[in-house]
């Protein structure tokens, strides 16, 4: 009956949850960009005081040297014989991206066809307001949660969490705990929860080409100086093959094959290219990219892909008839299964070297590296995990992998001697998290809420298995 309450006090709090979401949505707490850091101060504070507010305890700002503002709080009442939870999510949020393409201002929440609409809606602010919220329905009701909890919300996921081995390293002791719940994940679809065993692991860099010391007249010296934005898109055009697949020499490198279990098409998905391009808003014609043999949950889970996700020559407005001095992109790599990112990011180094055209000046940046995570989806907590979102959802969750990164989920699991991680989350194919038009599905937020009060019930209900790991 204590469950139930709660989950009727979560339910009851919905629009409560929706209007601290709006308030953290409203806070631009872009991690990459060194104009924002005050913002993802302010984030931070923000969160501490939503935490706080639900119930958390010894609630704080934390961090190392150089990080990105971390919260970190506990409840650590429920005795030594419960398990200890962690409730992972991060405050930070990616660039908005080109602002024309929004239909709203992307930190000015709006609510459009029961779905919330701004910049971190989704990825990952309703996470923190998930986790302050579940823990909240149980104090309100019962007074008490029925395990211990501990609360870490990160300020630098999005740029790949750079210094989380030292914040590991310094507060070992406030995190430890016996099995985690990252709310930075997603849904198989609107209605349908997921339950995440596997990730893609990260590896990106700057590439710079420069032929001059300023830019020059295209009129008076086109012809004979080269363009470092004609000999850039080369170089790019090298790293992939006709797919669009990495072609580069150590691209693939270490790569495990997958079992003939996870090569499987999957029903409803691999046959539905057509679904799927609608979802992400594929252009009419375009053709998917990637090996035609494989899968298109190999493509997006398995193998390793290449993005160029930022590109500098000179901006079409303002452009005049010159050759302009340099050219940069930032190439980003998912990584599948075993790869070892500094060897993907060497190979890549090599490759582009190897190839600058005109003798121009070339200059590699190394930048975030993570390596893929996988787990076997069995056991006590995964099966706890099931049954509370089945319950908080009122279908069964799918078992799935998701193409992005969280480089938390390893370094975390190993540094408690691999703790099991259970990936759940707010986003589902439509909420267009890193693109414009970010958005969260109302509904789904508030399954999500319910199934975490459901899941520390379900957590304490194995106590013993959990507490055996230590």
């Amino acid at each position: 009956m204590s469950t139930d309450d709660a989950i009727r006090a979560a339910d009851a709090a919905h629009d409560q949850a929706r209007a601290e979401l709006e308030a953290l949505v409203r806070i631009p707490s872009i991690s990459a960009d060194p104009d924002r850091f005050g913002d993802v101060a302010h984030s931070a504070g923000a969160t501490v005081e939503l935490l706080r507010a639900h119930g958390l305890e010894n609630v704080r700002v934390a961090g190392v040297e150089g990080s990105q503002p971390f919260v970190i709080g506990e409840w650590m009442h429920a005795g030594p014989d419960r398990p200890t939870v962690l409730l992972y999510a991060h405050h930070d949020v990616q660039p908005p991206g080109i602002v024309e393409n929004w239909n709203s201002n992307r930190f000015e929440p709006e609510v459009r066809n029961g779905r919330l609409f701004g910049r971190g809606a989704a990825d990952d602010k309703a996470g923190a307001v998930a986790h302050a919220h579940a823990v909240g329905a149980w104090l309100r009701t019962v007074g008490e949660l029925p395990c211990n909890v501990r609360v870490l919300i990160e300020g630098e996921e999005e740029i790949g969490s750079p210094t989380l081995h030292a914040f590991l390293t310094a507060h070992v002791d406030q995190l430890r705990s016996d099995v985690m719940v990252l709310a930075d994940a997603g849904n198989w679809d609107v209605g349908v929860p997921g339950l995440t065993y596997s990730l893609r692991g990260l590896a990106a860099a700057d590439i710079e080409l420069r032929a001059l010391d300023g830019p020059q007249h295209s009129g008076m010296t086109g012809g004979a100086v080269p363009d470092p934005v004609m000999a850039l898109a080369s170089l790019l055009a090298s790293l992939v093959d006709e797919h669009g697949d990495p072609a580069f020499e150590g691209s693939f490198a270490g790569l495990r094959a997958p079992t003939p279990g996870e090569r499987a098409p999957i029903a409803g998905f691999d046959d539905r290219l057509d679904a799927f391009a609608r979802t992400v808003g594929m252009r009419p014609g375009v053709r998917h990219a990637g090996d035609p043999t494989s899968t298109l949950h190999e493509r997006l889970w398995l193998r390793p892909s290449l993005t160029v996700i930022g590109f500098d020559g000179h901006p079409i407005r303002g452009s005049s008839n010159q050759i302009v001095a340099r050219a940069a992109a930032r190439v980003s790599m998912r990584l599948g299964p075993g790869q070892d990112p500094e060897q993907v990011l060497a190979g890549l180094r090599a490759h582009a070297e190897q190839r600058v055209p005109f003798g121009l000046e070339f200059e590699f940046r190394a930048l975030e590296a993570a390596p893929a995570w996988e787990t076997d989806p069995t056991g006590p907590a995964f099966d706890a995990a099931r049954r509370a979102l089945s319950a908080g959802f009122g279908v069964e969750p799918v078992l799935m992998g998701v193409g992005g990164s969280i480089p938390f989920v390893g370094p975390f699991a190993d540094a408690f001697g691999g703790i099991p991680a259970l990936l759940m989350g707010p986003d589902d194919p439509g909420a267009n998290i890193h693109g414009e038009n970010e958005s969260l599905h109302l509904a789904d937020f508030g399954s999500l809420i319910r199934s975490e009060v459901v899941l520390f019930e379900e957590l304490a209900a194995i106590s013993g298995e959990l507490r055996a790991k230590r």
